[in-house]
């Protein structure tokens, strides 16, 4: 189930609520493009709640409500890698912090969490299907979103009276008359707290984390004895607005929030976050990489090579990088070097097979058939025949070339007819079959897979082009200046023979302008085309030719 769309249109109550009433599991990311939060659901109950960039509201919380002392955090967050990932969890082994309280306090964090992006009006939001909390967080919750949604809708309400006195969390606030010299007066315990913290220095998001207390609650105590005439604003101090961890430096904060667009497939937002904390920090290695695959999945193939370059200058020659960089290089056919680039690569033992499967349909564009064969042979064997270990479409698809390139028609037709079985609408297979078939003399049958192959969503180009070359075989000129034609639209470096053969077409319609057109631009491709130059040789006339 994918959802997405503008807060601007639909409200994050209205989404929550659909997805708590369809009891869906998942995750759902929101952002404004400054700021990106998630919130997780398990058969509709809120599990998990985060926005990105805020500080670390769970340790604020232990410590200053006295759950926790400052020293067992200090020592707990030393420790947290080894304990799952998360100081909270070294905290309940050593016996520091109850399961309970974890609990209790986890809950609060995620429902403050929800509450902060319900106040965001602008943005987008997108939901993903099967997304669970990673297992660095602390613990999960499971909270009912009917709940958040009555309270979020009551908090809405409430800050904006709220804001018409507190406008900024930069605020400073003072004790102008202490209620609690009158015995008359009965303050609530939020606003006992406050009035501790209220000394005409600290900022209001300064006194909410050394209090401890949560920011609504806060403010709203503050509110109440403003409205009151107890409290008075002394001030701002805009440094201390900032609700990020004081330690991250700029380039972190970018990299936060392009690792999260990253992480929802906003790769538009994901680039320009990630190049700004080049900006910051030109050697961040995390950024180069993801700036890589998004530069790849666009692509953008020599820009994807110099920033793996910078990567690989900056942080080394990790298998990623090198497998990466060698599709770079495999991709602006330059196959030697993207074989080089292989056999570099060092993989893990479980990506053994990865690294074959890479190496077989470089060596294939290589022209080295044979050792590709062997490398695809040995993929297919570690990959395994069980049930749900059938290979991805790429497999197949340069397996059947191999084969056929070699001499081996049997396996490629082989080849061919397992991977339609699993792979039955993959254009490349349905395109590589064919041309088995082809020199297999069953013309009609091949036909019918490059028909199936352009009914795709994404058409494989040869499929239009083989269709024109079987067209213009029965004499179907039309047909084959039709197939040609969207052939070379798909993929306008498809080859010279098509646009060659594309030229003589239009000039037997008696359109020689186009004809010379497309003659040269075959030529562009291929020099030697020997067809096109003596063509254009004798069409020449004073109009250019």
């Amino acid at each position: 189930m994918a959802i997405e769309g503008r807060l601007q249109d639909v409200g994050l109550a209205d989404i929550c609520q659909l997805l708590a009433m369809g009891r869906k599991t998942g995750r759902l990311s929101v952002t404004d493009r400054s700021n990106f939060g998630h919130v997780y659901f398990e058969n509709g109950m809120v599990v998990h709640a985060t926005v990105l960039n805020r500080r670390d509201r769970l340790g604020e919380l232990l410590v200053r409500n006295d759950v926790v002392s400052d020293e067992a955090m200090a020592q707990a967050r030393a420790q947290g890698e080894g304990a799952n990932g998360h100081y909270a969890r070294a905290l309940v082994e050593r016996g520091e912090l109850e399961p309970s309280e974890l609990e209790r306090y986890a809950r609060i964090e995620v429902e403050e969490a929800v509450y902060h992006l319900f106040s965001w009006d602008e943005g987008s939001f997108h939901f993903r299907t099967g997304e669970s909390p990673d297992g660095a967080i602390p613990t999960k919750v499971s909270i009912p979103a009917e709940n958040l949604l009555l309270e979020g809708a009551r908090r809405v309400d409430e800050w904006t009276q709220i804001q018409e006195e507190i406008p900024s969390l930069s605020m400073i606030f003072a004790v102008e008359h202490d209620p609690r010299d009158d015995p008359e007066v009965e303050l609530s315990p939020q606003q006992e707290r406050v009035l501790d913290f209220l000394d005409g220095q600290r900022t209001v998001a300064r006194l909410v984390r050394d209090s401890g207390m949560v920011e609504f609650e806060a403010a709203r105590a503050i509110y109440e004895m403003i409205r009151e005439g107890w409290v008075r604003p002394a001030g701002s101090r805009q440094e201390e607005a900032a609700d990020v961890p004081e330690s991250a430096s700029e380039a972190e904060r970018h990299l936060e929030l392009g690792r999260a667009f990253y992480g929802t497939e906003m790769y538009e937002d994901a680039e320009r976050e990630l190049k700004a904390c080049l900006q910051e920090d030109p050697e961040q290695v995390e950024a180069l990489d993801r700036l890589a695959v998004i530069s790849l999945r666009d692509g953008r193939d020599q820009e994807a090579l110099e920033l793996l370059d910078r990567a690989i200058e900056a942080g080394g020659a990790s298998y990623g990088r090198s497998r990466n960089r060698a599709l770079a290089l495999e991709r602006l056919d330059r196959a030697g070097e993207a074989l080089e680039a292989l056999e570099a690569a060092r993989p893990p033992e479980d990506r053994q097979a990865e690294l074959s499967l890479a190496r077989g349909v470089a060596l294939v564009k290589h022209g080295k058939v044979e050792e590709a064969l062997d490398e695809l042979r040995t993929y297919r064997e570690a990959v395994g025949h069980d049930e749900g270990a059938e290979p991805p479409p790429l497999f197949y698809a340069y397996g059947i070339l191999a084969a056929a390139m070699a001499g081996h028609p049997d396996e490629a037709l082989r080849l061919g007819r397992e991977g339609l079985t699993h792979h039955p609408w993959s254009g490349p297979i349905l395109v590589n079959l064919g041309v088995v078939l082809e020199e297999r003399g069953e013309a009609a049958a091949a036909e019918a897979l490059y028909l199936r192959a352009v009914g795709e969503s994404l058409t494989p180009p040869q499929a239009h082009r083989n269709l024109g070359d079987l067209a213009l075989r029965r004499g179907d000129q039309a047909g084959a200046r039709a197939h040609y034609e969207r052939a070379v639209r798909l993929d306008p470096e498809l080859g010279d023979e098509a646009f060659q053969r594309l030229g003589t077409l239009f000039y037997e319609d008696g359109d020689h302008d186009t004809a010379r057109r497309l003659w040269r631009r075959a030529l562009e491709l291929n020099p030697e085309n020997q067809v096109a130059r003596t063509n254009l040789g004798l069409v020449a006339t004073g109009s250019g030719a």
